[in-house]
């Protein structure tokens, strides 16, 4: 259908301004449509022919790949499965040493000469930098790195002693992402251009994005991509993607109003769509920064952190008496998050008062012991990876339990323990959700369906909130490979954005803009 793309309603309410959707570059009728979902905990990819959506194995035994990208000493990278899997076996339970980092060395003395009348060498004393370096580390992992894309803090990481920019570790997964799809297209040899074409997904707001924040992510991914050898890119929103490759597959979907939910793990992004026969308007958008990371993190302050020390008085001698605090466990707590720089706590001005807080000998220092040691023994991957898959277990049982005997650790969490302690954060998704509507102007009696999708909406809570709002209308569609398969589609169909230069990408951040696509059977 015509849509006049000069009357754009700049407002914040949902406008009936339609924008003509121009096709990009990539004509449906020349190749298979191609997209990648690069996710902040996992990535997918799938193909589109026209009639079929094929998911690409990226991995030995999945579809799906873990977003993580591992380099070792030797600057030799493993991404995937294998990255984590290196990591492991490398990293976790040696024990970290650090030292301060020497940056040079200045004369202390000008020489002098000797008794045969010859200088002698000049003294010389090395110059010790603030930082601190772990010598027998071998390798360092990275993941959640699409969190960092939208902001200016994070441009470059430290890599032993080489900057990376977060280009440089997205484009080795993307690569071999690249190698798969190629051995999934049809025929045995495939023209040298045929998998240089992809649709990206992005979600509706970065996190941690400022007024630019979005563009400078979206560059960032484009540029990356364009590493790995994907010269043809368009641009797709990543929860109106899985809402495509839903209605792909259930083309009886006429004539309703659809909310499409898709709660990953670094962000919540939603969308509501008002499909016209095979058509669908995009009527509003919304995204946060919330997703499964942030619930791992939660679960480590309320459930491993008093476990660790936290909470617990210190007795010391002063000058003239005896003092009693709180144990500083503040300055150990963003490091012990933040798992792969929890390395840094391997110094004195940490572990000292450990070891003192430990010689107490009360009931409360098996706690700091368990502190002291996970730290020596670099085990803060093995706490974070522990959370997750006690979060995997209560979407499906009652109970479920934390064994790490490590450290002396053992605890169960009940489903309803663990839904009292994300309070908060279901109480932010269900804003999200509120929000949306009102943006939209519209009330829950007006949505027919609802999509979820995204592996943080396989939460029993999640799944009761949407339920309540919107009984008997909530449908999942596959959690983990929802977006790749829409992103292909609209590849293929030419639905996607046609660049950065053009410009167009903004519209889907705008609301106020509705969008209207087509699906083709």
């Amino acid at each position: 259908h015509p849509i006049d793309s000069e009357n754009r309603d700049p407002g914040n309410s949902a406008s009936t301004a339609r924008r003509r959707r121009e096709p990009s570059s990539h004509s449906a009728s020349t190749s298979p449509g191609i997209g990648i979902d690069y996710g902040t905990s996992n990535s997918a990819a799938a193909i589109f022919d026209g009639s079929d959506i094929h998911l690409v194995q990226l991995e030995s035994d999945a579809v799906v790949m873990p977003s993580a990208t591992y380099i070792d000493r030797n600057y030799r990278i493993k991404t995937g499965q294998a990255a984590i899997n290196q990591y492991i076996a490398d990293n976790v339970g040696r024990t970290v040493e650090l030292s301060a980092e020497v940056i040079g060395e200045v004369r202390t003395s000008t020489g002098q000469l000797g008794e045969h009348g010859l200088p002698e060498e000049a003294s010389t004393q090395k110059v010790y930098g603030k930082s601190f370096v772990d010598g027998g580390q071998q390798g360092r992992l990275f993941r959640g790195i699409k969190r960092l894309l939208g902001s200016n803090e994070y441009r470059r990481l430290m890599v032993f002693d080489r900057p990376f920019r977060l280009v440089d570790l997205i484009t080795p997964l993307l690569a071999r992402i690249k190698t798969s799809i190629e051995s999934r297209l049809p025929g045995s040899s495939p023209q040298p251009d045929s998998s240089g074409h992809v649709c990206i997904g992005h979600p509706v707001n970065f996190e941690a994005s400022n007024a630019d924040g979005n563009s400078r992510a979206l560059s960032l991914l484009s540029e990356a991509y364009r590493y790995a050898k994907f010269k043809r890119q368009s641009f797709y929103p990543e929860p109106i993607a899985a809402a495509l490759s839903y209605l792909f597959a259930h083309p009886n979907c006429a004539q309703q109003t659809i909310l499409a939910v898709d709660f990953g793990g670094g962000t919540l992004d939603l969308c509501i769509l008002n499909c016209i026969g095979m058509e669908f308007d995009v009527v509003a958008t919304h995204g946060i920064a919330l997703g499964g990371d942030q619930i791992d993190q939660l679960l480590f302050r309320e459930l491993l952190f008093p476990l660790l020390g936290k909470g617990e008085m210190w007795r010391r001698a002063g000058e003239d008496r005896e003092i009693e605090t709180l144990f500083p466990f503040e300055e150990y707590e963003e490091f012990l998050l933040n798992w792969a720089v929890s390395y840094m706590l391997n110094q004195n001005k940490f572990t000292t008062p450990l070891m003192q807080r430990i010689e107490i000998g009360d009931a409360a220092s098996k706690n700091f012991r368990r502190l002291y040691d996970l730290i020596k023994n670099n085990f803060s991957y093995l706490l974070i990876q522990s959370l997750k898959d006690l979060k995997a277990e209560l979407s499906t049982q009652q109970i479920a339990s934390i064994d790490i005997p490590e450290l002396d650790i053992e605890l169960s969490v009940t489903r309803a323990q663990f839904e009292q302690l994300i309070g908060g954060i279901l109480e932010k998704f269900q804003g999200a959700i509120t929000h949306l509507l009102t943006q939209a102007n519209m009330t829950a009696g007006d949505i027919q369906l609802v999509i979820r999708t995204g592996g943080s909406s396989l939460i029993p809570a999640v799944k009761r909130i949407l339920e309540n709002q919107f009984p008997g209308k909530v449908v999942e569609h596959d959690p983990f490979t929802s977006v790749a398969a829409g992103l292909a589609i609209a590849e293929f169909q030419g639905l996607g954005n046609c660049g950065l230069s053009s410009g167009c990408i903004s519209i889907y951040n705008n609301p106020s803009v509705p969008i209207r696509e087509r699906v083709r059977p």
